[in-house]
């Protein structure tokens, strides 16, 4: 793993109680919805589980064999002891298990993390056996470029670790390539409150004030599109689209 992946590690493994606290995380019907795409499978593997949310509700739709795989131990430790599942440590990019090993797979808000998304789909295809299905969702860039680079620059500025969010388009290409074949695509926005965002990653006051400045002097495309509520000067909250993407591998 490189220092760069051990840092975010390190950094998402200090917050793993925050995460999950955080309602964004442990509830939603995404949650469930990926689960759903679950049902049925006997051995699933929840990828960059987080604290566990996925990974459990998968669990609950009657999966009996479930693996919460994370780069963070903390986050692991954590999954382990609030679900029924066994974790694993694990790089998104380089998974620890043999091809074919599991008929389900998921990630569930993780991947605009990751350095090379592609390696992750690649991976992802090479654990799942013939038929089995990879169950997707991550927040997404706009089409747009002038807009995605908007999106992905506040973002940075508020987590480090962020690399980039991608569009619907790039994934359905990595997907297809890596052989899986997409099924659905459901397109949300997950609204995000300013408050408690910039407080799980700890922004600094100069960067909360740079991203509120940001959101304000932002094109009237982008305040649209966003959704973003502001209280004066502050900013409320903002909508990040997001998409969910059910593949099988071919």
């Amino acid at each position: 793993m490189s220092d760069e992946k051990r840092r975010t590690a390190a950094q998402f493994g200090s917050a793993a109680e925050s995460y999950f606290d955080s309602e964004v995380h442990r509830l939603g019907e995404d949650r469930e919805t990926l689960a759903s795409w679950c049902r049925g499978a006997t051995r699933a593997l929840d990828v960059a589980t987080g604290a566990g949310h996925t990974a459990g509700a998968i669990a609950d739709v009657g999966v009996s064999s479930v693996v919460a795989a994370d780069a963070a131990p903390e986050m692991v430790a954590t999954a382990v002891r609030e679900y029924p599942v066994a974790g694993v440590v694990a790089d998104a990019e380089r998974l620890p298990f043999a091809d074919d090993s599991f008929d389900a797979a998921a990630c569930r808000i993780a991947a605009h993390h990751f350095p090379d998304p592609e390696a992750f789909v690649a991976e992802v295809a090479r654990v799942l056996e013939p038929g089995g299905v990879f169950a997707f969702e991550d927040n997404v860039a706009p089409e747009d470029a002038s807009l995605a680079e908007f999106l992905n620059g506040v973002e940075v500025l508020r987590d480090p670790t962020h690399v980039e969010l991608h569009p619907v388009s790039r994934w359905r290409e990595w997907f297809e390539a890596a052989g899986l074949s997409v099924e659905t695509v459901e397109t949300a926005a997950i609204r995000l409150e300013f408050d408690p965002w910039t407080e799980r990653t700890s922004v600094s006051p100069e960067d909360r004030t740079e991203l509120e400045r940001r959101f304000r002097e932002a094109p009237e495309e982008a305040k649209s599109l966003f959704d973003v509520v502001f209280d004066g000067d502050s900013v409320v909250s903002f909508a990040n689209p997001k998409a969910l993407i059910r593949a099988r591998k071919e």
